[in-house]
């Protein structure tokens, strides 16, 4: 029988940890909740839809960008087992701190976060990833992120209000497919590196 692994993760990583304090009672709310600086804890529903495509196995290795309040970061922890690893990039200095604090909640010592390099988006030198999961929307698809895919790896990103889904396959020629619309922050790091 097949165990519901993203049901178990939303489970065992409660939003309310990675809310303002103002904003836990609104846990339950399936929308959008601000965090600050003009970012937001993404729509639950969103959120699962990305994890289902994303397909996280136990042991991958994992890159969160625009890991915001850290509850991605954590979902993908709870995915990955203590086998693999997480690192969750913030362009927001406050941001990377309060994430910080939110993911010391859990027990999740293979994960953290780290503020995202200016200039640079993902995760070059670390790469290659088996996942990587953007919570942000770009305008375009970005190669440079699709290059830190690993052989089999899986990039799921809103661009231009749709979610994509990018495989990576052994002829490097990516397969992308289509995912409905969804409303994200924009993506802030520029999208024309191949750093």
């Amino acid at each position: 029988m097949d165990t519901d692994r993203v049901g178990e993760a939303f489970a065992a990583v409660p939003r309310e940890w990675f809310l303002p304090r103002s904003q836990r009672r609104r846990a339950a709310y399936d929308g959008p909740i601000d965090i600050g600086h003009g970012q937001t804890n993404s729509q639950p529903r969103t959120v699962e839809a990305m994890l289902r495509l994303l397909e996280v196995r136990p042991g991958d290795r994992v890159l969160d960008v625009g890991s915001g309040s850290g509850w991605t970061t954590g979902l993908l922890a709870h995915l990955t087992g203590t086998r693999g690893s997480v690192l969750g990039l913030e362009l927001v200095p406050q941001l990377v701190e309060l994430g910080r604090r939110n993911l010391a909640r859990g027990d999740w010592p293979w994960a953290r976060i780290e503020p995202a390099r200016p200039h640079v988006l993902g995760d070059p030198d670390g790469a290659p990833y088996d996942r990587v999961l953007v919570s942000a929307g770009a305008q375009e698809l970005p190669v440079g992120l699709v290059g830190q895919l690993a052989p089999t790896g899986r990039l799921v990103i809103p661009v231009a209000g749709e979610m994509l889904l990018v495989e990576a396959r052994a002829d490097d020629q990516p397969l992308v497919t289509r995912h409905g619309y969804y409303r994200f922050v924009p993506l802030r790091a520029p999208l024309d590196e191949g750093r």
